[in-house]
């Protein structure tokens, strides 16, 4: 005979705590991993190599980051599938990248998390509102289509890897865009409004929809060669756009609020990297170099202030201490600007190379610490 607490259901677990410490350790190791693998000569890990950075900071890195904010809570069995599906898949691409657990397992991982993420924002009834499923869909669907690129080698045919992985971060842009937008409306107006400042300009509807399409649009083109600058003058008023809406959320009235003051730094490098890699691809100089403001500026900045944030609150009901934010952001800052000063051939300026690296790594290794830290009295609140 079992008492009533041996007998009481067990508690689903939020994805966060799982995703967002292993999100932030692989972002941690797999920058420095992939320099010394070119640098060094020997080719370790071979996973992290030209394209396979990319591949782990999207399919691996950005989908984890999904996985933790879109699932929510969930049953012990569905987050150990996931996890274990997203860590053999990392494991066995970082290792051979080329066999065919690592090309199956990433895609498996990939549209598992779509068959639980995506029907969460079916409910929505607004076109607006149902962008977020869709798009993660497409994300999801990107890892698989990386696979097919491999088997048919012919650009003629398919874009290759290169140009997937550009449309992908315009994705991230775009999908960084839309979430963030709806994280920092409602903080923002309600810090206002304790102050009597009322806020019309919220989600800013108009400016949302625009947003959407531009971006949409720019993702489509740039899986082209022969429409990629037409993708860079389509990013351009979007970075208008994205500026727009910073300013008229009027942040500079929530000084006491560093964590959207930090929101709205993250959100501005989204402007300051669509309007930079708007202006590379309209030159016809290569892009990389661009993205990295979307990928280290904008998804850094934004990616570790929501961990801190759900975690403190999850922990103490408080936003983070104000110099956590504030720090992060600083650090991701140089590290954006640094990567961009590497040029298109980072490896022949390895001193600032590896100092985009080191304070890429070190900021999100100190995010890791402290998920982990807040884990035990965040868990002693649900009790």
């Amino acid at each position: 005979m079992t008492s009533d607490k041996s007998a009481r259901p067990a508690k689903n677990i939020h994805a966060f705590w799982l995703f967002f410490p292993a999100a932030a350790i692989l972002a941690a190791l797999a920058v420095p991993l992939s320099i010394h693998g070119v640098l060094s000569g020997t080719g370790w890990p071979p996973g992290l190599l030209a394209a396979g950075h990319g591949h782990e900071l999207i399919f691996g890195f950005a989908l984890a980051l999904i996985a933790g904010y879109t699932l929510g809570p969930q049953p012990r069995r569905v987050l150990a599938t996931l996890f274990t599906l997203w860590l053999l898949a990392r494991i066995s691409w970082l290792l051979a990248p080329d066999s065919w657990p690592a090309q199956l397992l990433s895609p498996a991982f990939a549209l598992l998390l779509a068959r639980y993420v995506v029907p969460r924002f079916n409910a929505a009834k607004k076109w607006r509102n149902k962008i977020a499923g869709p798009l993660i869909l497409v994300l999801c669907l990107m890892a698989p289509f990386f696979w097919l690129v491999g088997v048919v080698s012919t650009e003629s045919l398919i874009p290759g890897r290169t140009r997937l992985l550009q449309s992908a971060v315009l994705g991230l842009l775009l999908l960084m865009t839309f979430m963030g937008g709806r994280i920092i409306a409602p903080a923002v107006a309600g810090t206002l409004e304790k102050k009597g400042i009322p806020l019309e300009a919220r989600v800013q509807p108009r400016i949302e929809g625009a947003l959407i399409v531009l971006l949409i649009v720019a993702m489509g083109l740039a899986l082209r060669e022969v429409t990629e600058q037409l993708a860079g003058a389509v990013l351009l008023p979007a970075a208008f756009l994205i500026t727009v809406r910073v300013l008229r959320w009027r942040l500079w009235h929530c000084p006491e609020r560093p964590d959207l003051l930090v929101f709205a730094t993250g959100y501005l490098w989204l402007a300051a990297g669509a309007a930079v890699t708007g202006t590379h691809l309209l030159a016809g100089i290569p892009a990389i170099p661009a993205l990295h403001l979307i990928t280290v500026g904008a998804l850094g900045t934004l990616s570790a202030n929501v961990m801190l944030r759900l975690a403190w609150q999850r922990a103490s009901r408080s936003p983070p201490p104000g110099w956590q934010p504030i720090s992060l952001a600083a650090l991701f800052g140089l590290s954006a600007v640094f990567r961009y000063l590497t040029g298109p051939t980072p490896f022949t300026s390895p001193g600032w190379l590896w100092l985009s690296a080191g304070l890429w790594s070190a900021t999100y290794l100190g995010v890791a610490l402290q998920l982990l830290t807040l884990y035990r009295p965040a868990h002693n609140r649900r009790k």
